[in-house]
């Protein structure tokens, strides 16, 4: 699932009350564990720049 997607299910969840609080606080660490994964992509698709 995207990071795009993700956020979109977050807001809705947030809109509902239906959905309990723990399913909710498992898509907000999917979400924090694939922007981790995004960044650590970057950085290895940019390496540091010579000083």
């Amino acid at each position: 699932m995207a990071h795009a997607d993700l956020d979109q299910l977050i807001d809705a969840a947030g809109a509902q009350a239906t959905l309990d609080e723990l399913a909710l606080k498992r898509l907000k660490k999917r979400r924090l564990l694939l922007r981790d994964q995004i960044s650590q992509l970057e950085a290895e698709l940019s390496p540091p720049e010579k000083a």
